[in-house]
């Protein structure tokens, strides 16, 4: 038993984008491009799969640097991505990105009802007001396991989590983060 892939070349693809193919967001395996022959499905590395779907939009020209790869055993072709880019970005944008910030607001009724329908709502007016609503994911979580300081909410910014701070707070905190990165 030897290889199963062997490398053929690397790639330089220009195209439209189209959409990704996978199970759900965030765990797409594949994404869709359209270049003047037809479309194409390239593998995307799991590193690249959540920040590429929080980024890419459908019908957005890009740059796809790639390899090809040949299976030994049914003699297919593949397809995998190393890097993609917008074109006509600066080259600084090649960075990797950031995960988009997230909070989750837990919503099982202990936190009901200890004021989480209120907290949910102050927080989306506050980042509303802030202009911030669209540069964060508010996700609505089962039990955090902290129902003694009910209501609760957390903010994930990178890898950096904050438990239990008032909306405003957060909105501070989103505000430092996006202006330092």
């Amino acid at each position: 038993m030897g290889k199963k892939y062997f490398m053929l070349s690397e790639l330089k693809l220009e195209g439209q984008f189209l959409g990704f193919v996978g199970a759900e967001p965030k765990k797409y395996k594949y994404l869709q491009l359209a270049v003047p022959d037809g479309t194409m499905e390239i593998k995307l590395p799991k590193e690249l799969r959540r920040s590429l779907s929080l980024v890419l939009v459908p019908g957005e020209e890009i740059r796809v640097f790639a390899y090809s790869e040949l299976d030994s055993h049914t003699g297919k072709i593949k397809i995998k991505a190393c890097q993609v880019t917008p074109i006509g970005t600066c080259p600084i944008q090649n960075l990797p990105l950031l995960p988009k910030a997230k909070i989750m607001v837990c919503q099982k009724s202990g936190c009901l009802k200890r004021g989480g329908k209120g907290l949910l709502s102050e927080l989306e007016k506050t980042l509303c007001d802030r202009g911030l609503l669209d540069k964060v994911t508010i996700e609505h979580t089962s039990c955090q396991k902290c129902c003694s300081s009910a209501p609760n909410c957390v903010l994930q910014l990178g890898k950096k989590k904050y438990k239990n701070i008032h909306p405003e707070a957060i909105a501070s905190l989103l505000e430092s983060h996006l202006t330092e990165n």
